[in-house]
């Protein structure tokens, strides 16, 4: 086989569309239990682990420690039933406002029910009055089954993301579905950009309330863990509190979310669903899960600083989502700062032909930079990280997976919007020449 044979193969199409989906659906389930795994058996140290790998083989430890957790056990696969079901009756049943999402390329409107902060509110004392006042079960229990829970949510979400495949190809809930005749790429990036089963918004569900809400309820376990253990520090505290608080901001701004890149774009498949099921709360809750078992006093001055620095972080982020979300809305009448917004005016054309017009907001936090929300998110993620300080690399693993995310979701976001908006996009980068950090990127 010649050089530039195998050149046009790596640049082939049909070969991306197999290998890249095949590697990272390979590697990621491993890595959600291995980074479990380091934090639980090598004190949160990559050294300890690499040693430990030299002695006894990476695949040895590997297996070793799947094994007994691939299955999950009752237990794990209790909550999983339970804790589904639960924010499916909260979504279906608590009131809230009918919002409509974005018209998708096929002309469909997605139809959801806004009651997430609420659900939030409702999740977390529940959680706390059936462990702490009826004493139903320990607060500790997501931590004590933490592995038998990674174990499970893996398997439940490699099927169910085989059936949302299934569904897309044969019944699809709108005409926003296809294949592209690979069935492992089908299968890792969905068939379908708005999947219901009963009714139910399946990328609500998987990406808001089983994701995201089971964050803080994870979270809160690996804090009574360590009260359980000995003393609850002040270093948990604030990494607890940062996250539920950034969780909180989530839920109010959930209509916003399901505006996003991740629900406008992203199909409903092994990529976002098994990511919310399984990578969410095995990866983004590592910082506290490190704390568990490795308490740091901070003292009440540096405890303060970090609180207030993870506060403004979020806060920042919350207020740049809500300037673009309200110029939206209100484009005519809307103000950032006290002053009229700069807005860009644009222009595009649907799938079918249909030329439509929109605008661009090039002021507030959006005449920063074209993504300058991500840094204060990447921010936000640091701050309740850095209670555990600089030991060890695990704490830290989130922060670095979510800078690489969002520098690669800037990179498409980019090549969407200059192939979507043409000349419009030029004159939006001429406004706003930097992608996230003014002077730098």
């Amino acid at each position: 086989m010649t050089i530039s044979l195998v050149k046009k193969m790596v640049h082939n199409h049909a070969v991306r569309t197999f290998f890249g989906p095949l590697f990272l659906m390979a590697v990621t389930p491993p890595i959600a239990i291995l980074a479990y795994l380091i934090n639980k058996d090598f004190s949160g140290s990559i050294v300890q682990f690499i040693h430990a790998c030299m002695d006894q083989g990476f695949f040895n430890i590997l297996i070793s420690a799947w094994k007994p957790l691939f299955w999950g056990n009752q237990i794990a696969w209790t909550m999983i039933v339970l804790f589904s079901l639960f924010q499916i009756l909260l979504m279906r049943l608590l009131p809230g406002k009918q919002f409509k999402g974005p018209l998708t390329p096929k002309g469909n409107t997605p139809i959801y029910k806004a009651n997430g902060i609420l659900a939030y509110g409702v999740t977390l004392a529940t959680f706390l009055i059936l462990s702490l006042g009826f004493k139903l079960f320990s607060p500790s229990i997501v931590y004590d089954n933490l592995g038998y829970l990674i174990g499970a949510l893996n398997v439940f979400s490699l099927a169910f993301c085989l059936v949302l495949y299934v569904k897309g190809k044969y019944f699809p809930s709108s005409s926003d579905s296809g294949t592209t005749g690979n069935m492992l790429f089908d299968y890792y990036w969905g068939t379908e950009l708005y999947p219901r089963i009963l009714g139910v918004d399946i990328k609500m569900f998987t990406n808001c309330r089983f994701g995201m809400m089971s964050w803080s309820l994870i979270i809160l376990s690996f804090a009574f863990k360590q009260k359980e253990l000995g003393i609850l520090a002040d270093s948990m505290i604030v990494s607890v509190a940062l996250q539920i608080i950034y969780c909180a901001k989530f839920f109010i701004w959930e209509t916003g979310y399901l505006r996003s890149l991740d629900i406008m774009h992203d199909r409903a498949g092994y990529y976002i669903c098994w990511g919310c099921l399984v990578w969410v709360p095995s990866i983004y809750t590592l910082s506290a899960q490190y704390l568990v078992l490795h308490p740091v006093h901070l003292g009440f001055g540096l405890s303060s600083a970090i609180v207030a620095l993870g506060i403004l972080s979020i806060l920042i982020n919350y207020r740049a989502d809500i300037q673009r979300q309200n110029v939206r809305a209100h484009p005519k009448t809307v103000l950032i700062n006290g002053k009229k917004p700069v807005l860009i005016p644009v222009e595009y054309t649907t799938i079918e032909g249909e030329k439509k017009e929109s605008i661009l907001l090039a002021s507030g936090f959006w005449g920063i930079a074209r993504h300058f929300h991500y840094v204060p998110e990447i921010s936000g993620a640091f701050f309740w990280s850095l209670p555990a300080l600089f030991t060890d690399f695990m704490p830290y693993f989130y922060v670095v997976f979510l800078t690489l995310l969002l520098l690669d979701r800037s990179q498409r976001d980019e090549k969407r919007c200059q192939k979507k908006y043409g000349e419009g996009w030029k004159l939006y980068t001429q406004a706003v020449p930097y992608k996230m950090i003014p002077g730098l990127y």
